[in-house]
């Protein structure tokens, strides 16, 4: 028809489902049109001979779809997913928007031959086999950072647990190897906000319009999820945004969930939380605050429920965190170097030995790590039923007062740890000891004032605290 080999066929869709190709001269001149019938799969389309750069499709997508916009021009490069091997490059798609203008869309995508459900799946399991977690049963010392995790598990309603301390001491470790221990929840299925099925306070938006018409909800059982914040993220991905996929093919404003989303129900893990940066504190600081994530982008207004498990760790030489923040977390745990030579030596050869065979190490772990699994969940099932003296909760109260804690969430808190403890250890009600064990954690990080002191180490919370219960 006149045109170079390498120009792209861009397809535009009617109304009458036909597709119409326009060869692009290289004056930028259309030749005739002639009706094409619509590809059956990804193999029909026409491609070029070589590969071509993604710098030079978004030349060459800028040049031939001009932006309506005089301020920028965008287009979008998705991942085919259960392709692979080999590379082709498809003409833009044009999808028609409102008054008429169109929207393109160009795709680079792996294409080859299609994997099968079952060479997914085994591709998923040899990507979890590459990175095996460490057991948590195998973690050596760290007692006070092991039992703020567990009871956050135990209840998320604590608040979730910061933890302090020198660099190399497992912090992060520690943390991540929570995974293996975390109970199945309910969840709806297909809802990307990890909606409860029973309670309408962590419902996403979907979910609750459903419900309001009476439908039937599929509801599946899943483990609770665990998040990892990384420093870098932008706040678009952490709050959410405008699906740019589906606004250039549909036309439609929807919104794309971030990790927030994702997070609702579970825990999000900040690794070095002391250094994030201050426009993500503040968004983590709202949602904490409200159990809500409310998101205004591009048109879109939308709210959903972000309730998760708060954990973040760092070390103290590196800079402290904001007091809005470090008030947020229901627990403070402070890690140290351990001193012990036998202990250090333990330690060492353990990690050699999950270095040297991950698998072989988790399997001599797995009865240690089931029994621990059937302790958090009996304490999950047990907690509700817990109770704690009129005359222990005045006390608790007498404490954070006479320490002049701010407000009141150092009584909530100590109150909640001091249930979830006693429900690990099988008990129904709450003595002396177990509120003992969890308020100088409760506590500890509410006591600074000035932004300039450090965290006290626990001594003031203990001293107080047998004066009052003695």
């Amino acid at each position: 028809m006149g045109s170079r080999k390498s120009d792209p066929l861009i397809l535009t869709q009617h109304k009458q489902n036909q597709y119409q190709p326009n060869t692009f001269l290289p004056s930028g001149k259309k030749s005739p049109r002639t009706t094409l019938t619509p590809p059956q799969t990804a193999k029909t389309w026409r491609s070029f001979s070589e590969p071509l750069p993604l710098q030079a499709a978004a030349i060459l997508a800028s040049r031939i779809f001009p932006s309506h916009s005089s301020k920028s021009s965008s287009f979008f490069l998705p991942q085919s997913s259960g392709l692979s091997s080999g590379r082709q490059f498809y003409g833009g798609i044009g999808v028609p928007l409102s008054k008429g203008r169109y929207q393109f869309r160009v795709s680079i995508s792996n294409v080859a031959t299609e994997i099968s459900p079952a060479q997914q799946k085994k591709l998923a399991s040899s990507k979890e086999s590459q990175r095996p977690v460490y057991p948590f049963a195998a973690i050596v010392g760290q007692d006070e950072m092991k039992l703020c995790l567990l009871l956050n598990v135990i209840d998320p309603k604590i608040g979730g647990v910061m933890i302090m301390g020198d660099r190399g001491t497992g912090k992060s470790t520690t943390v991540r190897s929570l995974v293996d221990l975390l109970p199945e929840i309910k969840v709806v299925a297909g809802d990307p906000f990890n909606s409860d099925p029973e309670d309408a306070e962590v419902q996403g938006p979907e979910v609750r319009d459903k419900l309001t018409r009476g439908e039937q909800l599929p509801i599946v059982s899943t483990k609770i999820n665990m998040v990892d914040l990384p420093l870098g993220a932008t706040e678009d991905r952490v709050c959410g945004t405008i699906d740019i996929e589906k606004a250039l093919t549909e036309g439609v404003k929807a919104f794309e969930p971030g990790l927030l989303a994702k997070a609702n129900r579970g825990i999000l893990y900040v690794d070095e939380v002391n250094l994030l940066d201050d426009h993500l504190v503040d968004v983590l600081l709202d949602s904490a605050a409200s159990g809500w994530n409310t998101v205004e982008r591009e048109g879109i207004s939308i709210s959903h429920p972000a309730r998760f498990i708060l954990i973040g760790s760092g070390n103290p030489e590196e800079g402290e965190l904001r007091p809005q923040l470090l008030d947020r977390f229901g627990m403070h745990a402070q890690v140290g170097t351990v001193k012990d030579a036998e202990l250090r030596v333990k330690i060492v050869e353990e990690r050699a030995r999950f270095d040297r065979n991950p698998k072989e190490f988790r399997e001599t772990y797995k009865t240690e790590q089931e029994k621990l699994q059937e302790q958090i969940g009996a304490a999950r099932s047990v907690l509700s039923s817990v109770t704690i003296d009129h005359d222990l909760r005045v006390k608790i109260s007498k404490v954070c007062a006479e320490l002049n804690v701010d407000g009141l969430r150092g009584d909530i808190v100590t109150n909640r740890a001091a249930r979830a403890l006693a429900a690990l250890k099988g008990r129904d009600k709450v003595t002396a000891d177990d509120i003992a064990t969890v308020i100088p954690n409760c506590l500890r990080h509410r006591l600074r004032k000035d932004p300039l002191e450090s965290i006290d180490s626990g001594v003031l919370v203990i001293e107080k605290f047998s004066e009052v219960f003695s």
